[in-house]
């Protein structure tokens, strides 16, 4: 068994788990671009990661409201289990620092890709479920998820879904998307991006990747528009 590096050590303990097969880990922060058949990447680790994640998110939910029905339930499981929330908590440990990448995904600013993360996310689960077993896997995530967990909206939904369903009950086309500005250098960009309703009404939010700008517009303006409402 290979020993750990100080780096992959310390967030082993950032992670809360001390791995007895080291090279779980370090499959886990071995992203494509840096495999080799000596050290395989993580893409495994990560399909087997996501399944364990949406299996304890949604007992999780199902213990903490009991009176809650599936359709209830179905909004606060994607909203805890998407890649956003995944890199979220990855770079809660700081995960990023610890990613193996090759050199054209370093240039590119990968540590901080939430793609990367959050896929780096899964495959760590898997790792830990592997080395220990899925009940140590579980307390993992809880540990991990549980502020997630207990501020998830009761009736969490993709900010895009829930502003097209309020446009579409008042006989409105779907909101249209746009780019309103592009900053940033090549490997880091900011993207600024509008939402707007036939009626005029729109918002903006500014965001390293344009779906996660999108949902921070569409999130602003169902708010507003709520409010006008109430």
């Amino acid at each position: 068994m290979m020993a750990l590096s100080p780096e992959l050590a310390g967030f082993a303990k950032r992670l809360g788990h001390e791995f007895h097969d080291s090279e779980l880990l370090v499959r886990a922060v071995t992203h494509a671009s840096t495999s080799s058949p000596a050290r395989p990447d993580n893409q495994r680790l990560e399909f087997l990661g996501d399944r364990i994640l949406g299996l304890v998110i949604a007992e999780a939910l199902m213990i903490a409201d009991q009176e809650a029905n599936e359709g209830q339930l179905a909004p606060r499981l994607n909203a805890l289990v998407r890649h956003e929330t995944c890199a979220e908590v990855a770079r809660e440990i700081d995960l990023g620092s610890v990613l193996k990448l090759g050199r054209s995904e370093m240039k590119s600013g990968g540590r901080g890709k939430e793609t990367l993360l959050g896929d780096a996310m899964e495959a760590v689960i898997a790792a830990v479920h592997l080395d220990a077993g899925f009940e140590v896997a579980r307390e993992v995530v809880l540990r991990l998820w549980d502020d997630h967990i207990q501020h998830v909206e009761k009736d969490a939904k993709d900010a895009k879904t829930s502003l097209q369903e309020w446009a579409q009950a008042r006989g409105q086309p779907p909101p249209a998307y746009a780019v309103v500005k592009q900053e940033g250098p090549a490997h880091a960009p900011v993207f600024t991006m509008e939402v707007l309703l036939t009626t005029g009404e729109s918002a903006t939010a500014s965001a390293p990747l344009k779906r996660t700008a999108e949902q921070g517009a569409a999130r602003r303006l169902l708010r507003r528009l709520v409010g006008q409402e109430s």
